[in-house]
């Protein structure tokens, strides 16, 4: 596993990695039309490549033999939904599933705090869907704190999603 910067021709690869994982972690019942529509436009290639070229945001990608298999991004400034945390946003973290368990989150999650220590930035936080217990149980054991509470909008709907915290001082 190599942990490198994206370039642009891996747009298509970062958004193939998103559908697949937001689909599988949040459909579970089966894809409807205003679920399939949401993903499909916000996960495409041409969305990618502006944020690789955002110098506000820190995008990382794990290689392995065959290809791209999990990311991490950091967005800088982002206002953050709950008092007392940073700018900084951990603002996508995907894995392919059946990489699981091999250590590539816990190591784009380090090289992520780096980045953020690099920044001097005392904190680092993230949200993620109220019944997402496997990432749930994986950030806590990385260390975060459960902060607050937030909703995910998709046109009118919402969802119950938690605040995350890591503080590094």
């Amino acid at each position: 596993m190599t942990l490198r910067r994206p370039t642009k021709s891996d747009a298509s690869s970062i958004a193939a990695i998103s559908i697949e994982v937001w689909v599988g972690t949040y459909l579970k019942r089966g894809v409807n039309a205003f679920f399939a529509d949401f993903a499909l436009n916000e996960f495409t290639p041409a969305k990618v490549e502006k944020l690789i070229s955002d110098p506000s945001q820190f995008i990382l990608v794990s290689d392995n033999e065959q290809g791209i298999d999990g990311f991490i991004r950091v967005s800088s400034p982002s206002k953050p939904p709950v008092e007392g945390c940073s700018e900084l946003e951990i603002s996508t973290f995907y894995v392919q599933p059946r990489h699981h368990g091999k250590g590539i989150g816990k190591q784009l999650l380090e090289a992520a705090f780096q980045h953020c220590r690099d920044s001097a930035a005392e904190s680092v936080w993230l949200t993620t869907n109220a019944e997402n217990d496997a990432a749930i149980a994986f950030y806590l054991s990385r260390g975060f704190e459960h902060v607050g509470e937030t909703q995910f909008r998709i046109g009118d709907e919402r969802y119950l999603n938690n605040v995350y915290s890591f503080r590094f001082l």
